[in-house]
C-alpha cells in the first residue's frame, strides 16, 4: 500500500496540482521494473505510467504537457549495488552476488539527467522516453570494480537469486517496440490515443503489432553489452571510483 500511495495516488495528486496551477511541463520518472512487473514496486510504477497517460488525454484546453521517462539502474544511486560492493571490499568481506549472469542497464547520473531534459524539451502529452543504454552482467561489473580497486583476487561469493529478482530487465515491451519512434539515442513511445470505446466500432487490429509480438523487446540481454574494460570506463565517470583508483579514501572512509 505504501507503493500505491506513493507511486499511484501520489502521482495523481502531483499531476492534479500541476494542472490546476498551470504548470507548463511535468516529467514523470519511471523505471525498467514497470515493464513486465513482478513485484509491488514495479506494478505501482506501471500504474503510475497509466495514470500519467490518462491525465495527459484531457489537456487540450490547458497549457500543460505531461510526459514521462523510463530508465534502468543509475550507477551509485540509492539502491545501486556498486557502493555495496565497494564497501564489502574495503571491509575485507566477500562481494556477494545473486547470479553472475544477470544483466542490468548501466546509466550514469548525467545520462539520467540528459534523458529527463530530452523529455522536457521534446515531449508531447503522454509520451514515454527511453534512452538507449549499455548493459553488463553482474560478473563483468564485479571484475571491473575489483580491477579499479586493484583487488583482482578478492573473493566473490554467489548467494543465489533473491525473491522478486529478474535475470534481465526490459525498457520497452514487444508491443511498445511496435510503435516506438527511434530518435537516435532515444526511443519515444507515443500514447495510445484510441477512444476507450474503440472496440464497439473497430473490429480490425494492426498488422504491425502482430509482427512485433513475434519479435523482441528492448532489454538488458539484447542491448549493447559492456566488457570489463568498457565497464571500467563507465565506473571511472563516478567521482568516488576515481578517488579509489587514485588510492584516495572513498566516501565515508576519510
Amino acid at each position: 500500500m505504501q507503493a500505491v500511495r506513493t507511486n499511484v495516488l501520489g502521482t495523481e495528486n502531483v499531476l492534479e496540482a500541476a494542472i490546476a496551477a498551470g504548470v507548463k511541463r511535468v516529467v514523470c520518472l519511471s523505471t525498467d521494473k514497470a515493464v513486465y512487473p513482478i513485484n509491488a514496486m514495479g506494478i505501482s510504477k506501471a500504474m503510475m505510467e497509466k495514470v500519467m497517460v490518462a491525465a495527459s488525454r484531457n489537456l487540450e484546453s490547458t497549457n500543460t504537457v505531461i510526459c514521462g521517462t523510463r530508465y534502468g539502474n543509475v550507477m551509485a544511486s540509492r539502491g545501486s549495488v556498486i557502493p555495496l560492493f565497494v564497501e564489502q571490499v574495503l571491509a575485507g568481506r566477500p562481494i556477494t552476488v545473486t547470479d553472475p549472469t544477470m544483466t542490468r542497464f548501466m546509466m550514469t547520473l548525467e545520462d539520467a539527467v540528459e534523458l529527463v531534459l530530452h523529455a522536457f524539451n521534446h515531449g508531447s502529452n503522454g509520451d514515454i522516453f527511453v534512452q538507449k543504454a549499455p548493459a553488463a552482467t553482474v560478473q563483468v561489473l564485479t571484475r571491473a570494480i575489483l580491477e579499479v580497486m586493484r583487488k583482482p583476487g578478492h573473493e566473490v561469493r554467489e548467494i543465489g537469486t533473491r525473491h522478486g529478482e529478474k535475470l534481465y530487465e526490459a525498457l520497452l515491451s514487444r508491443e511498445e517496440m511496435a510503435c516506438a519512434e527511434d530518435q537516435g539515442d532515444y526511443y519515444r513511445v507515443p500514447p495510445d490515443g484510441r477512444d476507450l470505446n474503440y472496440a464497439k466500432y473497430v473490429e480490425v487490429g494492426e498488422q504491425r503489432i502482430t509482427r512485433s509480438t513475434h519479435g523482441e523487446d528492448y532489454n538488458s540481454h539484447n542491448t549493447t553489452r559492456l566488457d570489463v574494460d568498457g565497464m571500467k570506463t563507465l565506473l571511472l565517470k563516478l567521482d568516488f571510483m576515481r578517488r579509489i583508483a587514485r588510492g584516495e579514501p572513498a566516501m565515508g572512509q576519510e
